[in-house]
């Protein structure tokens, strides 16, 4: 069998039980915040993908709307 190491280790006192769940709460929802950090940071969109982009211009009406959409 093999031993893994202990994430947390108590050198100095002798705490209570309450006192180490506290710590390991306290540890577990700082990793859990960093982990969501992270996950947070994504690589920017590309601009042809942007949803600005999916909506269609208006069009001009009356004479000459035609010459004007096409510049």
């Amino acid at each position: 069998m093999s031993q893994e190491t202990p994430l947390l280790r108590i050198v100095k006192g002798d705490p209570t039980p309450e006192e180490v769940a506290a710590l390991v709460s306290v540890v577990s929802a700082m990793a859990a915040g960093a982990a969501e950090a992270a996950g947070a940071r994504k690589k920017p969109r590309p601009e042809w993908g942007a949803p600005h982009r999916q909506v269609r211009g208006t069009h001009r009406h009356g004479p000459g709307a035609w010459r004007a959409r096409a510049r």
